[in-house]
């Protein structure tokens, strides 16, 4: 019986799998009528996972109803047209289909040579992106975890090519400490990232910003300046394109300059806001392509499921010294398509099939539509809520709105609880230069007009009670 339960024959197996995808499309119809917070897990549910202590098997399709209900009531529904919140977009359908494709096959692609289809599909998506971002020809890469393990990649890269000994010998190679640096607004998984490589977190140079949100480049050269006067050797400027509260955009071409003059790696962290390369419109991400490495999640702007990230790289024999590795029981290496020897993943799923199979289903021009929509979305909630009195403190290329309201930035909390409590959307607080805005960020390709507009609504709602309180205070 047990061996059934995990190998059932094709019979049994085909009308479980038909009834879960039953299940799935009654979720997914029933998802935009739900609360974008629901009140969580009951206790009831939480008492049966802490019972369930797999002494007896139960029937699978008990369990997975069970599951999919504590879901339904026990998460964020990041997936809901209201969720105007972070990176966390409704899927493509496109890359749930990979999702099930990989599942049946479950090849292993650090490997070449055991699953040479798999990997050529990911070395062409990696190709393609790359080229889409005006990186040269012979760029590489890999798909990643997600953004931090990219990041991090770019900066195992940025001390090898600082130092060829340094994969041997690692930081005692280097006769001078090495530093980094990144901007006040950069995503902070950079301490994390520069704890974990033993750099030490205070290898981080963060540089502040212009007032607006993005690095300011006077401060990032006189900074460096100083580094190598008190003997300490810059290895990396580490740029964002998409920060993660306001979605600014650091001075890409003169940060690639300062990377150049000082023999430095350059990297741009273009976790979310390198979507934009699917669209022509403007040129926010100019002198993205003069970088050594770029890090984009798919599962971002992109919208495939989690766990996508991509580092793409100008100089991907650089990676190869990297992650270089011989092993007895593994078939001789190409550093060029066995990922194994050029990222630090061993055994890795399938993933880059859903973006492959997104962007065949789309092209860049479906891209560019899914973009450019969410981009005009969040103009129009800007837009409506100036006329109403509330200000923009970013001015983003992305799709990203930090608001505040008429009452100014110490009322913000008391919007997004409202919000909030609502249920229909969820929104944010953040802190943008110093000070706290509301934050919508438009990532999901269901989010409407309609929804845009209500959720005006229900702020201009909630205006009058704010002022009802700042005038009565007792």
């Amino acid at each position: 019986m047990t061996h059934d339960s995990l190998f059932p024959d094709h019979d049994s197996l085909t009308a479980a799998d038909h009834a879960l995808t039953e299940r799935l499309v009654a979720a997914r119809r029933l998802l935009p009528s739900r609360d974008v917070v629901p009140d969580g897990p009951s206790g009831e549910w939480l008492r049966e996972l802490r019972n369930m202590e797999f002494d007896q098997p139960r029937e699978l399709a008990d369990v997975m109803e069970w599951v999919i209900g504590g879901l339904e009531t026990g998460t964020v529904q990041v997936t809901h047209p209201g969720y105007l919140g972070l990176f966390n977009p409704a899927p493509t359908f496109a890359s749930e289909c990979a999702d099930r494709i990989a599942s049946l096959f479950n090849p292993q692609v650090c490997v070449h040579s055991h699953a040479p289809a798999a990997v050529e599909i990911e070395l062409h998506v990696i190709r393609e992106v790359a080229r889409r971002a005006g990186m040269p020809d012979a760029s590489g890469g890999h798909f990643t975890s997600g953004g931090s393990e990219a990041n991090l990649t770019a900066m195992l890269c940025a001390l090898q090519a600082g130092c060829p000994a340094y994969g041997d010998d690692g930081l005692q190679a280097f006769a001078r400490p090495p530093r980094l640096y990144v901007s006040e607004e950069s995503h902070l998984a950079w301490l994390k990232i520069a704890h974990a490589g033993g750099i030490g977190r205070n290898a981080v140079r963060l540089i502040q910003t212009d007032g607006r949100g993005r690095m300011d480049p006077g401060a990032l050269a006189e900074t460096i300046a100083t580094d190598i006067r008190n003997g300490r050797m810059p290895v990396m400027i580490a740029a964002t394109a998409g920060t993660t509260s306001a979605g600014m955009v650091d001075p890409l071409t003169r940060c690639g300059e300062l990377a150049r003059e000082h023999g430095m790696w350059f990297h741009v962290d273009a976790a979310w806001g390198g979507a934009l390369i699917a669209s022509d419109t403007g040129g926010a991400l100019k002198g993205i392509e003069r970088a050594d490495s770029i890090t984009i999640d798919a599962h971002k702007w992109f919208a495939t499921t989690m766990g996508a990230g991509m580092f793409l790289t100008s100089r991907p024999d650089v990676a190869g010294q990297v992650f270089r590795v011989d092993a007895s029981y593994m078939p001789r290496s190409d550093t060029a398509k066995d990922f194994f020897v050029n990222s630090s993943q061993w055994s890795r799923r399938f993933v880059g099939l859903r973006l492959f199979l997104a962007l065949a289903a789309a092209g860049w021009t479906g891209y560019a539509g899914h973009v450019e929509r969410a981009l005009r979305l969040a103009d129009r909630l800007a837009r409506r809520l100036q006329r109403d009195g509330w200000s923009l403190a970013n001015d983003s290329p992305m799709a990203v709105a930090c608001l505040v309201p008429p009452e100014g930035h110490e009322a913000v909390r008391n919007y997004v609880d409202a919000v909030r409590r609502d249920g229909r959307f969820w929104v944010s607080t953040a802190v943008f230069e110093g000070r706290t805005v509301l934050r919508a960020c438009i990532t999901n390709g269901r989010t409407s007009e309609r929804h845009i507009d209500a959720l005006v609504d229900t702020l201009k709602a909630v205006g009058p009670s704010i002022g009802a309180h700042r005038r009565n205070p007792n």
